[in-house]
């Protein structure tokens, strides 16, 4: 029987009525985009250089569209899914004034254009090579057995502009022995689920909350990690196939420059013609502005640094000096510009003051991997002789990550444990860093 008139009014009120509530509701409202991660998606900003560039590694056969300032733009496929890494990798090259970004539910964190807060830190992996085991799993919620994800975690807090990862991403290269609960089924291997399990997951909270600095590590050398660094993390415009050297590249943070270095193949010990001419031709590339443009060389190895070999009880360890392949390249290459080097590599914490006669040497290896066996969490401070050149040295061995904060002669900040306590001051004029006690 077909409604009266007076009934189809009713309807059409009713209908209104619904819309009316279900508008107010936001139920036909487009989702609003979060810092959530998605457990099936990892995404970030990436500083290279040729921009600022978003990265987005998902489970999805095709990449996405990004939206930029209200437009959709669509994300370049950087590495197809294989075997190994059964996930597409994504780029987008943004626009340098973009103000908003998302993926999807993931906000990104585009860079300022005057950083004025930068955390770094390194050496972040969970170590499974042979009998260097650490417990991945935590099992006994004890933070020294590989504390990472609270690193990430605490870091974030303290709201950086930009976040620099002095390199060695990939610990997990053999299988947790049987014998080891800890870090029992853990993945290994240079694939996805290593590299997620390693490096994307733990450090979600970060990733979300700034725009990162990526530098190779030797754990990311053609031997070893290569094919996810490449794929994932390496600032060129596309993976490439091994042997192969990241391009040098440098990245303007508003008066200041980060000059990023691959030395993940410079051997320490020795000094061979290959290598040394692999990274002077590094150096050669960024020539006119490593002599001229103020700014950090940022590289996984330390140009001038001290590797701890043998504790001696209350004298402190026995240390030996590295890098012998970057300490020979550096020779007669003019870095009058260069304030300071920063590096991890030696898996504590350590400043070198050489005046200002040359860049100071910053060493923040401290992220989760074991520290060097000859160390010592201890305070200690001193003067050494590093390349023929005297220097004012302070080191510890702790987890953590180390803040700085730009000032108007230079960068000031500190070293923070994993209670989130400041325990070191550093301060950075021009060449002279001066690190102590923060009591």
């Amino acid at each position: 029987m077909p409604p009266t008139s007076t009934a189809l009014r009713g309807v059409r009120i009713l209908a209104l009525l619904v819309a009316a509530v279900a508008a107010m509701a936001g139920c036909h409202a487009e989702p609003q985009a979060t810092n959530e991660p998605d457990k099936a998606d990892r995404a970030w900003v990436q500083l290279t250089g040729r921009g600022p560039e978003a990265r987005l590694v998902t489970l999805a056969a095709a990449c996405p569209k990004a939206v930029v300032d209200g437009k959709p733009l669509a994300m370049q496929t950087r590495a197809a899914p294989s075997p190994d890494f059964p996930v597409t990798a994504c780029s987008l090259l943004l626009p340098p004034d973009a103000r908003h970004a998302r993926i999807g539910r993931h906000v990104l964190v585009l860079p300022k254009p005057m950083v004025n807060r930068i955390v770094l830190f390194g050496d972040t992996g969970c170590r499974l090579k042979g009998h260097a085991i650490q417990l991945c799993d935590n099992p006994s919620g004890h933070r020294r057995d590989w504390p990472f994800a609270e690193v990430a975690q605490l870091a974030a807090a303290h709201r950086p502009d930009l976040v620099v990862h002095v390199g060695d991403y990939y610990y997990r290269e053999s299988p947790c022995p049987p014998s080891r609960s800890g870090c029992k089924g853990s993945p290994w291997g240079d694939n996805w689920t290593t590299w997620d399990a390693d490096f994307f997951a733990p450090a979600a909270p970060l990733l979300a909350a700034a725009p990162w600095v990526m530098v190779r590590g030797n754990h990311e050398s053609c031997s070893r990690g290569w094919q996810g660094w490449f794929r994932l993390l390496d600032a060129g415009p596309a993976p490439l196939p091994c042997p192969a050297v990241s391009a040098p590249y440098a990245v303007s943070l508003g008066g200041l420059n980060l000059y990023v270095l691959d030395s993940a193949d410079a051997e320490d010990k020795l000094s061979p013609p290959d290598a040394v001419e692999q990274f002077a031709a590094q150096l050669d590339a960024l020539a006119g502005p490593l002599a001229t443009e103020p700014g950090w060389i940022v590289t996984h190895r330390p140009i001038w640094g001290l590797a701890p070999v043998v504790r001696l009880g209350p004298i402190g360890p026995l240390e030996t000096s590295l890098n012998a392949t970057e300490e020979v390249a550096v020779h007669g290459h003019d870095l009058s510009a260069v304030q300071m080097v920063v590096s991890g590599h030696v898996h504590h914490f350590a400043s070198f003051a050489f005046g200002q006669q040359r860049p100071a040497q910053l060493i923040v290896g401290t992220g989760g991997d074991i520290g060097e066996r000859g160390d010592t969490p201890a305070f200690r401070s001193g003067s050494a002789v590093i390349d023929g050149m005297t220097a004012r040295d302070f080191a510890f061995e702790r987890y953590g990550f180390l803040v700085l904060d730009r000032q108007k002669d230079g960068w000031a900040g500190g070293f923070y444990n994993l209670d989130d306590r400041l325990i070191a001051r550093c301060r950075l004029a021009s060449r002279e860093l001066a690190c102590a006690p923060a009591s």
